[in-house]
């Protein structure tokens, strides 16, 4: 079984800078979102501070998850005052490249964590999606420090929940833009997805009193290139017989790629992966030899959502890859670099983005095939397929999946659950059976 130290030995690690206030200061709820610090410390303690032998360089990803509510926010607001703007994000399909040409910053707002749900309920049907509910259940509570300092948020129409929550911001005063996203793959389609790449463009300057050159958008397509680079390296090292890092671990780096200043974030996955390839060459692994293999996809498992991993892996198996916007389709494609001019470097970014396969295009044979393929790549002994509860889309799309998955002979299963812990206990007995039943 994959080792874990006791809680206890790890809680001092979540000691974090002091910026209550300043976050005040901003109008957030002081004392409450100290219980928010709190439960998401247990959760990140207990499902990724507890493991042992990890790698040193995961300090820097600690930290800047201990302090994605102190220091970046400061850091963020800061550059602000420095006449920089900041787009908050719900969605992988946001052009990040865009907004990094305008000298602005994107960072992604969804909400990964239980302690928020019941605020949005008070407000919003119980009946949609934890990543919802979370997310506004942090603005609605004055927890989430991203609101006072955002000057945009950039929504998306990858489901219907999203599309009237967009409504709902905007009726409360919320500067919001949203991308209509094509719900299939024709022609016809990708030239309506390039007419909302540009119209983006538009809006970004707008908003930052700058327009965007072909030579920034470009050197942006490079930034954000090489961390989708570094990312399918660390993927990569994930496949290998026994992988130099854990499946949560790799979560956790993914996490923080969707909130840090990216060229910061790719100098400190560099030297992850400078380490983990020693690791490799050493034989220091942390899981022991004949561990079962599993791919998990489906849903993002986003910041304060260790949920599933923790439980797979702490149940003796290991997490080699992960199909999901918080894997492998946020990194998978590259942005083409040969164009020269501004016109051609948005085709390209278009091009690219119109690519990710969401369970939200229809048909998606795309996706299907590529859970099977990935598994072969990853070698993975079975598949747990991760629903949010009340996602249609993917959890219509698992049934498919499954199938696929079953005429190859790779065993699955799929867990539809919420942010909350009630359904742990539940969910190891299906996920130990599973691994029983490939020989664990």
């Amino acid at each position: 079984m994959f080792d874990h130290i006791p809680l206890s030995n790890s809680l001092e690690a979540l000691i974090v800078h002091d910026h209550r206030e300043f976050l005040a200061e901003l109008g957030l709820d002081v004392g409450l979102h100290d219980r928010l610090l709190e439960s998401i410390g247990e959760s990140y303690a207990e499902a990724v501070l507890s493991q042992r032998t990890r790698p040193e360089a995961m300090e820097y990803f600690d930290q800047a998850v201990h302090e994605s509510h102190g220091a970046r926010v400061k850091e963020i607001a800061d550059a602000r005052d420095r006449g920089a703007r900041m787009l908050g994000t719900f969605c992988i399909y946001v052009p990040e490249e865009i907004v990094l040409a305008a000298g602005a910053i994107p960072f992604a707002l969804c909400g990964g964590t239980g302690f928020s749900v019941p605020y949005a309920e008070k407000r919003l049907p119980r009946d949609i999606c934890p990543l919802l509910k979370s997310t506004l259940g942090l603005a609605f509570s004055k927890t989430c420090p991203y609101g006072p300092v955002k000057d945009m948020a950039v929504g998306e129409t990858t489901c219907d929940a999203k599309k009237k929550t967009w409504d709902l911001l905007a009726a409360l005063g919320t500067n919001i833009h949203v991308l209509e996203l094509p719900q299939t793959k024709t022609d016809a389609a990708r030239r309506l997805w390039l007419s909302e790449v540009l119209g983006f463009r538009t809006r970004v300057e707008e908003l930052t009193g700058r327009r965007i050159e072909a030579d920034a958008l470009g050197e942006a397509i490079r930034v954000m290139n090489r961390k989708r680079r570094l990312l399918a390296e660390l993927a990569q090292l994930r496949t290998a017989d026994r992988p130099p890092i854990s499946g949560t671990d790799a979560l956790v780096v993914m996490q923080v790629a969707l909130i840090d200043e990216p060229r910061r974030f790719c100098d400190a996955l560099e030297g992850l992966l400078a380490e983990l390839h020693e690791r490799m060459r050493n034989g220091n692994t942390p899981f022991p030899a004949g561990a079962r293999r599993v791919l998990v996809s489906g849903c993002p498992a986003v910041m304060g959502n260790w949920k599933l991993h923790h439980v797979i892996e702490s149940s003796g198996a290991v997490v080699v890859g992960d199909e999901s916007c918080t894997g492998s389709r946020y990194y998978r494609h590259l942005v083409e670099e040969n164009g020269r001019s501004l016109q051609e470097r948005l085709e390209a970014l278009a091009d690219r983005y119109f690519r990710i396969d969401c369970a939200c295009f229809s048909p998606n044979t795309e996706r299907v095939e590529r859970v099977a393929e990935m598994a072969r790549e990853c070698r993975a002994d079975a598949v747990v397929q991760y629903v949010l509860q009340f996602c249609h889309a993917y959890n219509v799309e698992s049934v498919r999946i499954a199938d696929t998955l079953g005429r190859a002979g790779i065993p699955s299963l799929t867990i539809v659950s919420d942010y909350g812990g009630e359904d742990t206990g539940q969910i190891r007995t299906r996920v130990e059976a599973l691994l029983e039943s490939v020989g664990v």
